[in-house]
């Protein structure tokens, strides 16, 4: 069987870029009302459907 190690930012990828979603998620649930909030909801909900996604499989 043979390794075949991957760089750190292919590893790394997809964590960042749930974070980044999160914290933008929270910064439009800070600014206001409005579209900001629907903002917010897409923010914070889709690294929430992607994690269940993940624990369902």
């Amino acid at each position: 069987m043979s390794h075949r190690s991957r760089s750190t930012a292919r590893i790394f990828l997809w964590p960042a870029a749930i974070a980044l979603l999160c914290a933008l998620g929270l910064f439009a649930a800070l600014l206001g009302d409005g579209a900001w909030d629907m903002l917010a909801w897409l923010g914070l909900g889709l690294p929430a459907a992607l994690s269940l996604r993940a624990m369902i499989r």
